[in-house]
This record gives C-alpha cells, sequence and structure tokens, in this order.
C-alpha cells in the first residue's frame, strides 16, 4: 500500500496547475489551495516515493516542495478569553504558525475562562473542542493559577491536549496531574507579536510538540486503519455536490485526520452525504457517522475504522 505523506507546495500562480495534475496522477490528493496575488500554496498528500519527482516538475516554475508534518489536521487554540486581559496577540501569532506549517486552526475563546473563582468550560466549549484532532491550552505565567484554573479548563475534553504557559516544561509537567500529551514552557502573556529570535524559536518548539503528538495518533490509527482516507472522501464529496463549489470559506471540506468539516447545512445536506457511493455497492452512511456540528449548522462527518466495517476504500 502507497504511504501517503503530507507536504506543502509554494510557487508562482503561473503553471501551477500542472504541479496539481502531477499529484492527482500519482494518486495523491491536494486538501486546500492558498491564492494570494501572484503566489499560490497547496497543502497536500503525496506518495512518499514521489516527493523527488514533484520537486523536480516544480524546480523550473521556481517553486518549492516541503513536508509539512501538520496538513490534514485541525487543531484547537483555546485561550481563557479573547479579551485584553489575557493578550490575544500570543493566540493570534499561534494560530497562524501553525496555519503555516499546513494545519486548519479555529480560535477558541472561553466565555468564563478567566479568575481563579470563577473559571470554567461550558457544554458547547467542550463539544466544539473535542470535534478537533488536538486542542493548543494558551494558558498564563502563574504556576499558581495554572495548577488552579487548568483541572475545571480540560474537564470532558477527549483529544489530545498541548499545554503552553509561562513556567518552564518541568515544572508545566510537575502541576499537571493527570498528564496531558504535550508541554511547552516558556511562552505566557505576550505584549507584543512573536518577532525576536527566541520568541520564533518557542513556536518551532511548539509546532515540533504539536507534530509529535499527531503522529503518535497517526501510529495508534495505522494499527487499526479508517476505512476511507478523509481527504479521498473529500474529493467524492466536492465531485458529487457542486455546492460545496459556491461556498466562500477557505476550506468549505476540513479535512481532520479520522474525517471531514463539511461547511454546509446538516439539515438540508446530510441524508444526500450518506447516500453518496464511495465505491460500487458502499455508501458515506457504511463507512462514517454523518452528525451536526456543533460549530455553526456545519456538518461532522467521522469515519470509522476498518475494524467496526470490516470496509477498506
Amino acid at each position: 500500500m502507497t504511504t501517503l505523506v503530507p507536504v506543502t507546495y509554494k510557487g508562482g500562480v503561473y503553471r501551477h496547475d500542472e504541479i496539481m495534475d502531477l499529484i492527482d496522477d500519482l494518486g495523491g490528493y491536494v486538501v486546500q489551495k492558498h491564492v494570494m496575488a501572484q503566489d499560490v500554496v497547496l497543502q497536500s498528500f503525496v506518495p512518499r516515493d514521489d516527493i523527488e519527482l514533484i520537486r523536480a516538475v516544480a524546480k523550473p516554475l521556481a517553486g518549492q516542495v516541503t513536508e509539512a508534518p501538520l496538513v490534514g489536521t485541525e487543531i484547537a487554540v483555546v485561550s481563557p478569553s479573547l479579551e485584553i486581559h489575557h493578550l490575544p496577540h500570543t493566540s493570534c501569532d499561534i494560530a497562524e504558525y501553525l496555519r503555516r506549517s499546513g494545519a486548519k486552526t479555529n480560535m477558541v475563546g472561553l466565555a468564563r475562562g478567566f479568575g481563579k473563582r470563577i473559571a470554567n468550560l461550558n457544554d458547547e466549549e467542550r463539544d466544539v473542542i473535542n470535534e478537533h484532532d488536538l486542542a493548543v491550552y494558551m494558558l498564563g505565567n502563574f504556576e499558581e493559577c495554572i495548577q488552579h484554573k487548568f483541572p475545571v479548563l480540560r474537564r470532558g475534553i477527549h483529544v489530545p491536549i498541548v499545554v503552553t504557559g509561562a513556567p518552564d516544561r518541568e515544572t508545566l509537567m510537575r502541576i499537571i496531574d493527570p498528564p496531558v500529551e504535550g508541554y511547552v514552557g516558556g511562552i505566557g502573556r505576550i505584549m507584543h507579536r512573536f518577532k525576536r529570535p527566541e520568541e520564533l524559536a518557542k513556536l518551532d518548539e511548539l509546532v515540533d510538540e504539536v507534530s509529535r503528538v499527531l503522529d503518535a495518533r497517526r501510529d495508534v490509527l495505522a494499527k487499526d486503519p479508517l476505512s476511507v482516507f478523509p481527504p479521498r472522501l473529500m474529493t467524492i464529496i466536492e465531485e458529487e455536490l457542486p455546492e460545496v463549489t459556491l461556498l466562500t470559506h477557505p476550506t468549505p471540506v476540513t479535512v481532520q485526520m479520522e474525517g471531514l468539516r463539511v461547511k454546509l447545512p446538516y439539515e438540508y445536506y446530510a441524508p444526500e452525504i450518506r447516500s453518496l457511493e464511495v465505491t460500487e455497492g458502499v455508501t458515506v452512511g457504511d463507512i462514517a457517522e454523518v452528525t451536526p456540528s456543533r460549530m455553526r449548522n456545519y456538518i461532522l462527518i467521522r469515519v470509522k475504522p476498518f475494524s467496526e466495517t470490516r470496509i477498506l476504500v
């Protein structure tokens, strides 16, 4: 079975369709396309053995092909609030830096995340965070505050969590019990945008930590593979539902590690999506759960594993 790996292509708009056609011919998938003035960025999954071929084709076009470990993931960046009290500069910069590494990020500012005495997480916030592949919690400067508030802010969250805060990594690991999947110290409340070398190094450290946690999740999924690769299901939905191409969202169909978020109204399009044929005799409803998302009225698709369906497309 061909191993598909996440990569990013960056180059000019001119003749970029040749790269897209090549990725398609090699059995890969373009999961996101950004056009900015005369530049284009393609977030893709391509066969590992064909990366050098894509680089060779991209070279005359002055294009670059780089590994992007976060392509095909959706990450929640969670802050106690997005008000000035919690200095949203840090949350904005981290969300943007994760996007540059290929992730689709959503910022979640909690309604009651501030104050040791009243900090809380409501049901809607909990459900929205759990719809992501991973949550990055942006905590503050004080060890005592983190130790007191975090148990409440993580309650009911079952996706992997990476915690950031001003205390060093060892301190975060000591005060957080039970442990979470990842820790990055030295990132607290910063009153300006990340621009100093040591601050940018912290962002790189965060990307490495998030990548490590997601790679561990991929290893678990590989032991019981999904019935269909989510980017392939995305391609089928885009081909069979022309309404998707009319949406103005940057990512009308967002690829996740275990499924998709389709930004169409659930009540109108869920039955049609369930009946879409993935391969002969197999529909989306046979291999995936199609449920309403807590984010607006979108559609959330969770692909079932092979052990549950006995189908591998």
